[in-house]
């Protein structure tokens, strides 16, 4: 009997009390806005399950970095860039939000900020005091944000095992995944995994048009590898995405459309979901004025709450009006129109507990500008939603909400009083919303690991086996042709000619054997 009770304490002891001791992990985040956030998320869910967690940031200006100040426990070595960079940073990043807010889309905008980003890159590895310290560190492990190309090559650079965690659609990045164009839709193509005949003719298409993208973005950091790597041991960045021993990504097939995947990529979709604390009494006061009618949670995230304009607030504002509950809108009051009184029924306020009010048993309905950690949440606590997106992933992420009827999304374009308050009514009177958004809560939750126990869990298998060769397929090693057969499609289509070709020629002889035999008969 006690040898039973050792062996049943040994299988579900968290995984990080069976290592003999904590490991040194290194997080790096220099993005800003919500990818800041998710590494920041990351790094305290690692320190508090024993292990010593150090977190690279860039804490300049540039990046959406007017967020919550989170409590941490773990080390956090700050960066910044000089004030010129930061400065031509975010003018590109203005240029680039504007663009989309206004509907004109171009994917140069993009590759420009990449570019500059490209340019940060070098400042940092060019920092002597900062690199030598984290070589010194010997950490034996680093964790990468995928969008951040840079952490990547400090990875290579301090030669560690690394990991990258995806804060978005796994069809974001390509990074070796199969992707079965009859049913996986190609990033940007807005289809879904029901596609007709010309669906996927153009979801063929788009995956030429977004190979050509990805090399352009890939790109940005040809002359930062070029500076810090020497020639004949210089990484292609497509390589080093699929160098990574694990990946995760910020998404879950509650939300998302089922599709294959590697052995070593892993749905953590859900990190930013944490206990439940009850809202501050000011937000609880406010939400008992409008009883059953309940209330309506807006937040549109740090980057497009900073780009909105005056219409678009007078627009919004003027809906919220037209509706019997209330609504709690993270808003900024210092950009706040002066011209334009405030709905009876609205607060603004400069930060507020989303996960908390998520939870709130008289939330009705949750606008959201469609980020990743955003829906992830409101699937969590089964809330349907309304979507504004703006720029990448976001037409995207609220194209899956659309198809799985848990909400509906408006354009900005189409951004009107009357027609979000439509839009808001027909989601909180449609009770069929609320039961499928309730529908994707269960499935999320009920899965056998959270996505905090899946990222522990797999981080330490990684630390204990030496890394992830196992769950890597041998297709990464491959070149192209061999991967898509086309070196044996050449061999059978030569085989099959030859063959033609030679009995072609026995069927010659043989004709002209007999035509040559009957002659002679005649004779």
């Amino acid at each position: 009997m006690g040898a039973q009770r050792v062996l049943l304490l040994v299988i579900y002891l968290p995984p990080a009390l069976l290592l003999s001791e904590a490991a040194k992990i290194l997080t790096i985040s220099s993005l800003g806005g919500s990818h800041s956030l998710l590494m920041h998320r990351v790094s305290q869910i690692l320190q508090d399950h024993g292990h010593n967690i150090t977190m690279l940031s860039n804490r300049g200006r540039s990046l959406a970095s007017d967020l919550e100040k989170e409590e941490h426990s773990f080390q956090v070595i700050s960066w910044h860039s000089p004030g010129d960079l930061e400065n031509e940073i975010r003018k590109r990043l203005d240029l680039f939000v504007t663009e989309a807010l206004h509907n004109r889309k171009k994917s140069e905008h993009f590759v420009n900020l990449m570019e500059t980003l490209g340019t940060r890159c070098s400042y940092l590895l060019r920092r002597r005091d900062i690199m030598d310290s984290l070589k010194n560190e010997n950490f034996d492990l680093i964790v990468v944000d995928a969008f951040d190309f840079c952490s990547f090559l400090i990875a290579e650079k301090l030669g560690k095992l690394f990991v990258s965690i995806l804060s978005t659609l796994v069809s974001r990045l390509d990074f070796g995944l199969p992707s079965p164009l009859s049913y996986v839709p190609v990033f940007q193509s807005f289809l879904t995994d029901h596609m007709d005949f010309w669906g996927r003719v153009k979801n063929f298409l788009m995956s030429l048009v977004f190979s050509v993208e990805q090399w352009k973005i890939h790109s940005t950091f040809d002359n930062t590898i070029k500076e810090h790597f020497q020639e004949g041991s210089r990484p292609v960045l497509s390589h080093l995405l699929k160098k990574a021993e694990l990946w995760f990504v910020s998404s879950d097939f509650a939300f998302e459309f089922a599709r294959p995947l590697f052995p070593n990529t892993v749905n953590v979709g859900g990190l930013m979901v944490k206990p439940i604390k009850p809202v501050p009494q000011e937000l609880e006061n406010f939400i008992a004025k409008f009883g059953d009618s309940g209330f309506v949670l807006v937040a549109l995230g740090s980057i497009v709450s900073r780009y909105q304009s005056q219409e678009i607030l007078k627009e919004m504002n003027a809906a919220f009006a037209r509706l019997p509950q209330g609504v709690i809108w993270k808003c900024k009051p210092s950009h706040w129109p002066r011209d334009v009184k405030l709905a009876a029924n609205v607060k603004i306020m400069d930060w507020l507990p989303q996960n908390d009010l998520l939870a709130h048993s008289h939330i009705r309905l949750f606008v959201t500008h469609g980020g990743m950690n955003s829906i992830m949440e409101a699937i969590h606590h089964g809330v349907p939603m309304v979507g504004i997106p703006v720029f990448e992933d976001q037409d995207e992420n609220l194209l899956r909400v659309e198809t799985r009827k848990f909400g509906v999304s408006i354009q900005l374009e189409q951004m009107k009083a009357e027609t979000l308050a439509l839009k808001m009514k027909q989601v909180m009177e449609d009770k069929r919303y609320k039961s499928a958004a309730e529908a994707a809560s269960i499935i999320r939750r009920s899965q056998p690991l959270t996505p905090a126990q899946r990222l522990v869990g797999w981080i330490d298998h990684i630390l204990q086996t030496g890394g992830a060769a196992h769950l890597k397929p041998h297709a990464f090693q491959q070149p192209w042709y061999e991967q898509y057969l086309l070196d044996v499609l050449l061999f059978l289509l030569v085989v099959t000619l030859g063959t033609a070709w030679l009995c072609g020629k026995l069927l010659g002889l043989v004709a002209r054997w007999l035509c040559g035999a009957r002659k002679l008969k005649k004779a």
